[in-house]
C-alpha cells in the first residue's frame, strides 16, 4: 500500500456530482441507478437541512462519500440520525477512508445534539462492529 495524501472529509458540492454518482452505481446491488434520477436526489440532498453528504478528498479526488440524515425521535429523547449509503473506492478500502466519513458523520450529528447514529448493512458487518457499533436490530423492507 501506497502512501496517501491526507485525506480530508468535506461536505460534499455540486462539482462532486460526478464522482459520487459513479461511487454510488459501483455500490449499489439491489437497484440501478439512473443518471437522471441521481442528479435530481443528489441536487435534493445538497439542499435539505436534514440531509447530509459528506465526501472524503484524497488529493483533489472523491475517494468516498457518506450519505445521512438527522430528524426528532421519541425514542431517543432528541434527534437520531441514519446512514443510508456509504461508499469507498474499490482501489482505496482499508486505508481508513470509511471511518473518516463515520467519525465526522458521528461528530457533526453530535453536535447539532443528536443521540443515536444507526444503519443497516449486509456486507461490512466487521467494519461497523471496528469502529464501535453494536448489532441491535432486523431491518425488513419492501421494494415499491
Amino acid at each position: 500500500m501506497t502512501d496517501l495524501p491526507t485525506p480530508r472529509v468535506r461536505p460534499a458540492d455540486d462539482g462532486d456530482v460526478e464522482a459520487v454518482f459513479e461511487l454510488a452505481a459501483d455500490m449499489a446491488v439491489s437497484f440501478t441507478v439512473e443518471p437522471a434520477a441521481f442528479r435530481r436526489s443528489f441536487a435534493a440532498v445538497l439542499s435539505a437541512t436534514d440531509a447530509h453528504v459528506l465526501v472524503v478528498d484524497v488529493d483533489g479526488q472523491v475517494g468516498g462519500y457518506l450519505l445521512g440524515f438527522e430528524h426528532p425521535a421519541f425514542f431517543a429523547n432528541g434527534p437520531v440520525a441514519w446512514v443510508e449509503e456509504i461508499a469507498v473506492h474499490e482501489s482505496l478500502r482499508r486505508r481508513n477512508l470509511g471511518s473518516r466519513l463515520m467519525a465526522a458523520f458521528e461528530d457533526g450529528v453530535r453536535g447539532r445534539g443528536g443521540r443515536l447514529v444507526a444503519l443497516a448493512t449486509t456486507r461490512a458487518d466487521s467494519f461497523y462492529e471496528a469502529i464501535g457499533y453494536d448489532r441491535h436490530a432486523t431491518y425488513f423492507r419492501k421494494i415499491l
